[in-house]
């Protein structure tokens, strides 16, 4: 399993997080064609599979997803070299995910950024993502469990010289190669710490009221922040 979450409590981990498979969409408006998202219902977690989200004594920290509380986040975590705030979005009320297209607004499903512009080879050393959730409502972050790179090793011929994309987890998905979703609840003034740009991901409102998120990209020490789990 590509994704890791940092924890010390599994009781305190499985309690805030989900399972479920996914699929592409298919003539909804809401969405962009083929978008890749959750597809329900929501399952507790195996016991099993908590074990194999603890990353290793070898994960490097770069890919490995942190759960943390706002109370822990000093100056010098958002101001340290390479560090710089990408903005807030505020995501509306009951929306399975959150990321919109800025030409049209349809949402885009799980995807992977590409703020730092890597190619496959280097895809697992990008910056990772600090998002605090400022409320009203509870949020998610939906994550996949497979990473980009495996995908565009499955799908691309080139994937060696390849700049990975979304696109790339779409046709991965369509294909029916496994994908599994993970969501993890955050209430306001919790958030995540998580490699954006290595994993598949979105934010998530569903059942849930509107709220605000603030982001940060940045190179962090895992435990720097404290965690939640």
């Amino acid at each position: 399993m590509s994704l890791k979450v940092a924890h010390a409590s599994p009781a305190a981990l499985a309690a805030r997080t989900q399972v479920a498979s996914v699929g592409t969409t298919r003539g909804d408006a809401r969405f962009e064609e083929g978008a890749v998202i959750p597809i329900g219902p929501w399952r507790s977690l195996d016991h099993d599979v908590i074990d194999r989200l603890r990353p290793g004594r070898s994960t490097a920290d770069d890919i490995v997803v942190e759960v943390v509380g706002a109370e822990s986040i000093g100056p010098d975590h958002l101001n340290s070299p390479g560090t710089h705030m990408l903005g807030k979005a505020l995501s509306v009320a009951k929306s399975p995910t959150t990321t919109p297209n800025y030409q049209d607004g349809r949402l885009i499903g799980l995807h992977v950024d590409n703020w730092d512009k890597l190619s496959h080879a280097r895809k697992h050393t990008g910056r990772r993502r600090l998002c605090i959730n400022l409320g009203p409502g509870t949020r998610y972050i939906l994550l996949g469990d497979v990473d980009i790179q495996n995908v565009c090793r499955t799908v691309r011929e080139d994937h060696a010289a390849c700049y990975p994309h979304t696109d790339d987890l779409r046709s991965y998905v369509a294909r029916g190669f496994p994908l599994h979703c993970l969501r993890i609840r955050l209430d306001p003034g919790e958030g995540y710490i998580a490699p954006t740009e290595f994993l598949p991901h979105d934010g998530s409102t569903e059942d849930q009221q509107e709220s605000t998120a603030a982001f940060w990209l940045g190179r962090w020490a895992c435990g720097a922040m404290g965690s939640l789990v």
